[in-house]
């Protein structure tokens, strides 16, 4: 029977890269897609720290459905190119009562992934419950709520977009569903 080393803190639990470990040191580019606007934020994960890079939105102009998701497929192929993230994280596409809505949500959604298809990043999906229950916590969070714990958990100073803020809120959940990810599969290990 292997023993194993308790860490002191959770915060001195390191990831190691192993086999099924996600790396403990990464780049994430959270994606809130719109037809009219695309959130877009780039953080760096290394261990238990998280640094902000950027954020903002890409918008569209015109009427043309189509040009608009070239702009989207353009705007997020550019930051892909000069940020070279390593895992992008999405927000999953909901049914509401519009269905218009949401297939025009999800074509934004496939314009946004297609400008990182080039660099070939690991994607994951977070549906909007599990975004704000994640940052604000709890999964009916305002998105003023969630505009405020971006702002204190990244220790933002200044003006912070709404389409940036959910953006940011999508990658920060993600970053903080790696240590769960990764505790979960040191635990199994430790199992075996």
């Amino acid at each position: 029977m292997r023993r194993l080393r308790r860490p002191h803190s959770l915060a001195s639990l390191t990831m190691p890269s192993r086999e099924g470990l996600l790396p403990a040191q990464v780049r994430i580019l959270g994606l809130d897609p719109g037809s009219q606007r695309t959130g877009y934020a780039v953080i760096d994960v290394n261990g238990s720290r998280i640094a902000y890079l950027v954020s903002g939105a890409i918008k569209t102009r015109g009427d043309c459905f189509a040009t608009r998701l070239q702009e989207i497929f353009a705007g997020v192929d550019r930051l892909t190119t000069e940020f070279r993230p390593d895992e992008v994280a999405i927000e999953r596409v909901f049914m509401h009562r519009n269905a218009d809505s949401a297939l025009k949500l999800g074509q934004a959604r496939g314009a946004a992934l297609s400008g990182t298809f080039a660099l070939r990043p690991r994607v994951f999906e977070y549906a909007p419950r599990e975004v704000k229950l994640a940052v604000v916590g709890t999964g009916g969070a305002q998105k003023e709520q969630v505009q405020l714990m971006v702002r204190r958990l990244l220790q933002l100073a200044g003006p912070l977009g709404e389409d940036a803020a959910d953006a940011l809120a999508i990658a920060l959940c993600h970053a903080h569903s790696r240590k769960v990810r990764t505790l979960a599969a040191l635990a199994a290990g430790a199992v075996r």
